[in-house]
């Protein structure tokens, strides 16, 4: 399934999950191994094997595979929301599909997700933290410019409260967590649930 999708054989990746959900097999797998082919797609745009419309293809294959395999997320579970998690992309940049899976894997492991959406200013980040009071922050960014966004956004929230940990997320390494001043980076959408999860004590 991975190779399907660094391939970008569109039609395969649909057939083959298709056929894994209607068989019962592990939904979180399934987008695992489709998230790992994203990651090849990625090196290979890094080392001009593809193009910009080949990372475009990938994104609209991975949302489409998402629309498909939520039913059976949902339905495989359940529970009541525990923690609440404050999540949107940080100003200057609109790319969604790393945040929109991390919220539908969120939901679907009985976490509370205030999305924001995308472009999202400092300011309405404070704006929202006052008003709904989350357990955790959620921080997205793929473009080097919401780099500078997402640490003025920290540091409004640390001047309001120090203890809520905030976690970065999108084209992040350790470097770029420490410039920001966040508490955890991740690059994965289901390893964010899990640390959520685990901040949370649920």
């Amino acid at each position: 399934l991975a190779a399907s999708v660094a391939d970008l054989r569109e039609a395969d990746v649909l057939r083959t999950v298709r056929e894994r959900i209607e068989r019962g097999d592990d939904p979180v797998a399934v987008i695992e191994e489709c998230q790992a082919g994203m990651r090849l797609v990625g090196e290979r745009y890094s080392q001009r094997r593809y193009f910009l419309s080949g990372l475009i293809m990938a994104g609209d294959i991975l949302r489409q595979v998402m629309e498909m395999v939520q039913p059976s997320l949902e339905e495989r579970f359940s529970g009541d929301a525990s923690a609440r998690v404050l999540l949107g992309t940080v100003q200057g940049d609109i790319h969604d599909l790393g945040k929109n899976l991390f919220a539908m894997l969120a939901r679907c492991h009985g976490l509370t997700v205030y999305d924001l959406g995308v472009d999202v200013a400092p300011a309405r980040f404070l704006d929202e933290f006052d008003r709904l009071r989350p357990d955790v922050v959620g921080l997205s960014g793929l473009l080097t410019a919401s780099y500078d966004p997402m640490r003025e956004t920290i540091a409004l929230l640390r001047a309001r409260s120090a203890g809520v940990p905030v976690i970065i997320g999108g084209q992040i390494d350790e470097q770029v967590s420490r410039y920001v001043g966040a508490d955890y980076f991740v690059t994965d959408a289901m390893e964010g649930v899990r640390l959520c999860q685990r901040l949370a004590g649920s």
